[in-house]
């Protein structure tokens, strides 16, 4: 994490406010308060000191009866707080490799790296069912950065690994193919077909892999 950012929030609370935040699409200060163990009081005022340094925005939900109600959502600035495999060094390196050997060495580079990731992850998956491979799978990007769930929820599509974030944001606004890079490797992984689906909203990134049972 960026520790100059991480200085400037200044406290664990606020901290804790963002990472509840990053999993979800906004939430309310009711809905904050639910979640953690913190007065009303302290979560708005953590909220509105987050909002003034520019983490988080608002926006109004609407409701089935009444008044929308005010949601607080994660800005783009806090895309540094989380961590990021790629980096600058690593864009030039495929840029590079796109100069000397031309346009297609960027995207056979990535086809590369990941089928061997693919490789070691068919050699580690445990599970006999396409729920169990699911399950550990969601378990293991949780592990390598990418804030990822496993559910099985209707009302939230259906099965699907679920991600908050990706360390890869910065080589997948560069070279979109990683997305069907990412698509290939969870239906190899799993044994099934799957649907990746990835929105933005502010500084929310999230990325649902769908697949049948």
């Amino acid at each position: 994490m960026n520790q100059q950012l991480l200085a400037e929030i200044g406290r664990t609370q606020r901290l804790e406010i963002l990472n509840t935040l990053k999993r979800t699409k906004g939430l309310s200060v009711n809905e904050l308060v639910s979640k953690m163990k913190m007065s009303y009081m302290g979560i708005k005022q953590h909220c509105l000191t987050l909002e003034r340094d520019g983490y988080l925005d608002t926006w109004r939900r609407p409701q089935k009866m009444g008044r929308p109600e005010m949601v607080y959502r994660l800005t783009p600035r806090t895309h540094d707080l989380y961590p990021a495999e790629s980096n600058l060094f690593t864009l030039d390196l495929l840029k590079s490799a796109k100069e000397i050997h031309g346009p297609n060495a960027p995207e056979k580079l990535l086809y590369h790296v990941f089928e061997r990731r693919t490789a070691d992850l068919k050699t580690k998956v445990k599970g006999a069912t396409v729920a169990e491979r699911a399950k550990w799978l969601g378990k293991q990007r949780d592990t390598e950065g990418f804030m990822s769930q496993f559910t099985t929820e209707a009302k939230e599509g259906g099965p699907q690994i679920l991600e908050c974030h990706t360390p890869l944001l910065n080589l997948l606004d560069n070279f979109p193919i990683i997305g069907r890079l990412e698509q290939d490797m969870f239906e190899a992984v799993l044994g099934t077909k799957v649907r990746r689906e990835e929105s933005r909203t502010a500084g929310l990134y999230e990325c649902a892999f769908y697949f049948a049972l």
